[in-house]
Order: C-alpha cells, then sequence, then structure tokens
C-alpha cells in the first residue's frame, strides 16, 4: 500500500525517448527508488505537445508506523520546497545535456 506524498512535473523540450534515456543515466538504470523504511519515488515521461512530461511522484510505503510518516516529515522544514527544486535542477540538466549531445 503507498500513499502520495507529493508530486511534481515538468516538461523538457525533448523526445520522449531521449529524456527517458536522459533520466535513466542519472537515476542509475531505474524510474523507481525505494529507501529506508517509508520512502518509495517514482518517475515516469510521457509525451506532451512540447516534447515529454516528466513527472515525479514520491509515496509513503511505510509497513509499519505509517501514521509518523507525515508528522515526522512536517519537521523536515522545506522537504516539498527541496523536492521540487531537486527536480526542475534535474530537469534543467538533462536539456543541458541534450543541448550539448547536438
Amino acid at each position: 500500500m503507498k500513499k502520495l506524498i507529493t508530486e511534481v512535473s515538468g516538461v523538457v523540450e525533448a523526445p520522449v525517448e531521449d529524456v527517458e534515456r536522459e533520466l535513466r543515466r542519472a537515476l542509475g538504470g531505474e524510474l523507481t527508488h525505494q529507501g529506508g523504511w517509508w520512502y518509495r519515488g517514482e518517475w515516469s515521461v510521457e509525451p506532451h505537445p512540447r516534447g515529454a512530461m516528466v513527472v515525479h511522484r514520491v509515496y509513503n510505503v511505510a509497513a509499519w508506523m505509517r501514521w509518523a510518516v507525515p508528522l515526522a516529515n512536517r519537521f523536515f522544514i522545506g522537504y516539498e520546497k527541496a523536492t521540487r527544486e531537486a527536480f526542475h535542477q534535474g530537469l534543467a540538466a538533462i536539456s543541458r545535456t541534450r543541448s550539448e549531445d547536438r
């Protein structure tokens, strides 16, 4: 069972296949990452009129003390903002890499 905690998205003006390949390279090959006792991150790349829509979702997948995750995240001041900033920096890096490869 998983519960969505945060979702961020953005468009990269490049073909879906290229963006997915760069994203996999940046993430170590996988579009999912599970860490610690509660965290699961999932990325997806979908077609968009301007190129590729990249979506990153963070889920609470805790099997025990599930109720503590939202409380703990409130104490990590700036967690959601930091997640959004890191995501958009990653998209910018993918765009730069694509520009350099041309």
